[in-house]
């Protein structure tokens, strides 16, 4: 019996958006969740349209006030930059990545199905919650919100 696990090929791609936000590299993407050939790119291309719409149904109401103000894309709103890249850009980018491998989380678990392997890969991985609550910060930082809401009961 051999060690192989077979890995589906991929190709690069790149799905444009509304042309208010930034298109989505699905190489980047794969790279910063690190997700392997075990996922199609067709599977793929579905979470990150799925993961763009939404955040852009999240946006809505924001965007018709960065529109409103003379903005025609996301970039334009703030043109601060981090690594050579819009940072609003950045984080529009990284609520996608976020919801895309929260996604993969649930869906996909490790091949080692042992009792071993599963706890291996609780204490290893970060979960879909982790991934959301990364939605989440990265959202709330595009809409200018804090991170938490308190209320004093």
């Amino acid at each position: 019996m051999s060690g192989f696990i077979g890995q589906a090929a991929t190709q690069p791609f790149v799905l444009s958006n509304d042309p208010f936000f930034p298109e989505i590299d699905a190489t980047d993407l794969r790279a910063s969740v690190r997700l392997s050939g075990d996922v199609s790119d067709k599977r793929l291309e579905t979470a990150i349209v799925d993961a763009m719409l939404t955040t852009n149904r999240e946006l809505k109401d924001k965007k018709a006030e960065w529109l409103a103000a003379g903005h025609t894309a996301l970039a334009q709103v703030d043109p601060a930059t981090i690594a050579n890249r819009n940072a609003l850009e950045q984080l529009y980018t990284r609520a996608v990545q976020a919801l895309v491998a929260a996604e993969h989380a649930e869906r996909y678990r490790g091949y080692d199905a042992t009792a071993s392997g599963v706890r291996e890969d609780a204490e290893q991985l970060p979960t879909a919650d982790d991934y959301r609550r990364d939605y989440r910060h990265a959202l709330r930082d595009l809409l200018g919100t804090g991170h938490a809401t308190i209320e004093l009961i």
